[in-house]
């Protein structure tokens, strides 16, 4: 015979999710801070928004700019192309050209690339004319080195130089990604080193190569400000001799800082495109979600319950 609390239904469970008070003290403590910021910036006259207005647009800020981009431009093509060909001498397996990229590399990655800006605008007092012809014999054409290297083509070739040294490495690690086992396959059907490197395995590399390009761009976009230096006036050195002209540093540098924000935005944009192109057949795709489906997905998890908890009865 059954018992009064056998016969009877179980009483039904009301999970309660898990508060989390923590969130939301963090996210109240970020807004304040947001909110302090905001408040500075728009009471705050020192900040000189009037004279920003004025010269973000202006033709030397602009001209800055267009130097800026084809510091960069410059940079990066002789970084890229020089980075691929010590990547493959890197992993060439003669020693003495395997070692000559190791040398390179451990010299350009020891020096501040500022000190090599330096050496490549003082390059006259070194040599002080440069000519082309048989080595250690005689010189079809010479002149003076201040007259074939200016000061913008030096601070091109010491940041490419410099950029070569970091972007070698970064192809190597995407060339060593691919599987041993397809260079081997590809060489057993008769195909030489180089066209194997060619068509079998750069194609394959670029997927790890990509993101680390983009951001070597960026930040070469941010590192050409070292130019300045060189007696090279692009944006920073543009800015800063506007600064110097007019006594207004804040507002220029906030110019020069909304330029660089907004040029590294244009090129991270760039660099999904290219991603997504590369990243086709992958498992895994580049996807970025829209901004507000963003801000949505993280106030959502202020309220949403950890993946683990337990209810309450």
């Amino acid at each position: 015979m059954t018992s009064d609390a056998e016969g009877r239904r179980p009483e039904e469970i009301r999970a309660a999710p898990l508060r989390h008070p923590w969130r939301w003290v963090a996210t109240a403590a970020v807004l304040v801070l947001v909110a302090m910021l905001v408040h500075a910036l728009v009471t705050n006259p020192r900040f000189g928004w009037r004279v920003v207005g004025h010269y973000l647009f202006s033709s030397p800020v602009l001209g800055g700019v267009a130097l800026t981009l084809e510091i960069t431009a410059g940079a990066m093509a002789i970084g890229i192309v020089l980075g691929v060909v010590l990547a493959v001498m890197r992993l060439s397996p003669n020693p003495l050209v395997s070692s000559s990229s190791w040398c390179y590399i451990w010299f350009f990655r020891g020096t501040p690339v500022f000190i090599q800006v330096l050496f490549w605008y003082n390059i006259a007092a070194l040599f002080p004319s440069l000519g082309i012809g048989v080595p250690f014999g005689p010189q079809f054409a010479h002149g003076n080195a201040g007259t074939f290297i200016t000061a913008v083509d030096a601070a091109i070739l010491a940041l490419g130089l410099n950029e070569a040294a970091y972007y070698a490495e970064i192809v190597r690690a995407g060339i060593l990604s691919v599987a041993h086992g397809q260079t081997e396959a590809a060489q057993s059907l008769g195909m030489r080193r180089t066209l194997v490197m060619r068509k079998i395995v750069l194609p394959q590399a670029m997927r790890v190569i990509v993101p680390p390009t983009g951001n070597e761009v960026i930040s070469m976009l941010k590192t050409s400000a070292l130019a300045s230096v060189a007696a090279v006036y692009e944006l920073t050195g543009e800015s800063l001799l506007i600064a110097a002209r007019t006594y207004q540093i804040i507002p220029m540098l906030i110019v020069a800082s909304l330029w660089y924000i907004t040029l590294s935005s244009v090129l991270t944009i760039g660099q999904f495109f290219v991603e997504r192109h590369y990243a086709r057949g992958a498992v895994a795709t580049v996807r970025y979600p829209p901004l507000r489906t963003q801000l949505l997905r993280n106030l959502g998890r202020l309220r949403a319950p950890s993946p683990g908890t337990t209810g309450e009865v």
